[in-house]
């Protein structure tokens, strides 16, 4: 059982990220066009003294208080990511995308099918001279679709070939080879470095550790995708401490865990995910972790918007799973022409929305709490045991 002294620092460690939180999110209020988000963005990208305070907040409460639990959001992520690629995920994703492929490419050949039958039929009526009209032509046209069309066309179809989905030299395919090259979004610490399956890059903007490369991922600049630079063993292991630039498609995994929820609009958060679906190669995994200390469906219709959000960037989503105080999402990115299974909507950047988008604003401070404020956050920072797990493989 943890002692008083150690619940009562994990309680402090937790006021000082929402303090930061809460300030961030004021200042961001305040704000009356676009130039005053960027200056206050960059105030803060360049305020050490509280991003540091923050960095060692959000290390030890991952080191010293979050590994005590029985599996924490780091053991969620890998768990997933090594299912994906190494277990039957990606290939039960990639066998549904050739099997739906299949159907529309057969619907496609069947309607062409039908569309010369039905002319050729009304071209034959017209040179036998029997003078049809149109109620005729109409009449012709329901007589040929019923007769043994469909089954002539499926065995056409199923004899021919299908044209595959253009291949795309980063795609990722199966059986998946080496090792998992992982981008990790406000790393704080790179926990994924420590394990031996994943070639980890930790980004961060204040970086706890000399493992984690010092980046604001909003201003990230995309430059072209390198394919014969990725076929190196480490193709990213001579990143400069600062990064201010990546290759697209240079990744399988990106991973922003409590990552969107630090940023005060959604329109930030919808830029993180247009970087992400551009880092990623074609079949990558996205996986985002947030923080909810309410019940399974209290901000159910919170994660339908972000799904749909994030599924009409060129997503679809693989995963979901509620944790006691943690929604997890885990998306694949779709293929170059792939078809989906339903059509996707239009989707907006508010549409990445978070409660607190909606809040009034509070006097936080950093320590300014009280015994019931710091109970909640402190709920809201763990993670895990009972779950409720939601499985599509698109």
């Amino acid at each position: 059982m943890a002692t008083v002294e150690g619940r009562e620092e994990h309680l402090r460690l937790a006021g000082i990220i929402k303090g930061l939180h809460a300030d961030l999110r004021k200042k961001f209020k305040k704000c009356k066009d676009a130039d005053d988000f960027e200056q206050i963005w960059k105030e803060h990208c360049e305020d050490t003294d509280t991003l540091r305070q923050y960095a060692d907040a959000m290390h030890h409460l991952a080191k010293d208080h979050w590994t005590r639990l029985p599996e924490t959001r780091i053991d969620w992520c890998r768990k997933t990511i090594l299912e994906y690629f190494h277990g039957d995920g990606l290939k039960k994703a990639l066998e549904k995308v050739a099997r739906r492929t299949k159907v529309h490419q057969l619907r496609r050949l069947q309607n062409e099918c039908l569309d010369q039958k039905k002319n050729d039929a009304f071209e034959n009526r017209q040179t036998d001279g029997t003078g049809s009209n149109t109620s005729d032509k109409e009449v012709l046209c329901g007589d040929v679709a019923t007769h043994d069309l469909q089954e002539v066309d499926v065995k056409k179809a199923c004899s021919s070939d299908t044209d595959p989905l253009p291949v795309i030299a980063t795609d990722i395919g199966v059986p998946f080879k080496g090792r998992i090259r992982l981008l990790d979004v406000g790393s704080c610490y790179n926990p994924f470095g420590a394990f031996d399956e994943f070639l980890s890059i930790g980004l961060d903007i204040s970086p706890a550790n000399s493992m984690v490369h010092r980046c604001d991922f909003l201003n990230l600049e995309l430059t072209n995708p390198d394919p014969v630079g990725l076929s190196k063993d480490d193709p990213l292991g001579s990143l400069p401490d600062s990064v201010t630039e990546l290759p697209r498609q240079s990744f399988h995994v990106v991973v922003f865990s409590l990552l969107l929820e630090y940023l005060p609009l959604a329109s930030q958060r919808w830029t993180c995910c247009c970087h992400a679906h551009q880092l990623l190669a074609g079949n990558g995994l996205l996986v985002i972790v947030t923080p909810d200390s309410h019940k399974q469906h209290r901000n159910a219709a919170m994660i339908k918007s972000w799904r749909l959000a994030v599924e009409s960037i060129g997503f679809v989503r693989w995963r979901y799973v509620k944790l006691d105080h943690i929604h997890c999402l885990a998306f694949r990115k779709l293929e170059v022409g792939e078809v989906r299974d339903k059509v996707v909507g239009p989707a907006s950047p508010d549409m990445l929305y978070i409660p607190q988008d909606f809040h009034e604003d509070e006097e936080v401070g950093v320590t300014g709490h009280t015994d019931a404020d710091n109970e909640d956050i402190s709920k809201t920072f763990e993670e895990l045991p009972s779950c409720c797990d939601s499985v599509e493989s698109d």
